[in-house]
């Protein structure tokens, strides 16, 4: 190996290190609020049909609702709520309410909880959404799992970007579900 190659792939390394680096300081320190694409709630009644929730959650293109109960989050309703409790048990969805589906008492975080905080609690809890309460327990949104890592990756556009092709890395061109 030539010396300029052994220079480009050390310079190739340090860049490699010094964005990994990066990336996980700004992730343990970026608070929630500062999330551009943090969702605003969208929210249906405890006593509300499991079809009037899937119907909301279809109209706005989003995996899950939250369930409130006087301004107070009381649960969550999810695809897989759908799944796991709906379809699998052969139910109908109009005759079934939120509140014998739902998630109860999820987990929540707050504004100012960190970004790399919410990334570890949805890796170690299983789910890919969690509400986001203001400081007077009320919702305030929703983060996804998703937006979390867009938001990495637009912290290193250049090393994502321009990642090889690669056949055995099929990549969907269209979103699954609903």
């Amino acid at each position: 190996m030539e010396h300029h190659q052994i220079l480009e792939e050390e310079r190739i390394a340090e860049e490699r290190s010094t964005t990994r680096a990066d990336l996980g300081a700004v992730i343990s320190e970026e608070p929630i609020r500062n999330l551009s694409s943090l969702r605003k709630p969208i929210a249906v009644a405890p006593d509300a049909t499991a079809a009037a929730a899937i119907d909301l959650m279809q109209t706005h293109r989003i995996g899950c609702t939250l369930v409130v109960d006087q301004d107070r989050l009381v649960g969550v309703f999810t695809e897989r709520d759908v799944l796991l409790k709906i379809a699998a048990a052969g139910l109908a969805p109009d005759s079934v309410l939120v509140a014998e589906v739902m998630t109860r008492d999820p987990e929540c975080l707050t504004l100012d909880d960190s970004l790399a905080f919410a990334l570890h609690l949805m890796s170690v809890g299983g789910f890919r959404h969690i509400p986001i309460l203001d400081q007077h327990g009320h919702p305030a949104g929703v983060i996804a799992m998703r937006a979390i890592v867009d938001f990495m990756v637009d912290l290193v556009p250049r090393a994502v970007l321009n990642l090889p092709p690669s056949p055995r890395h099929s990549i969907a061109r269209e979103r699954e579900g609903a």
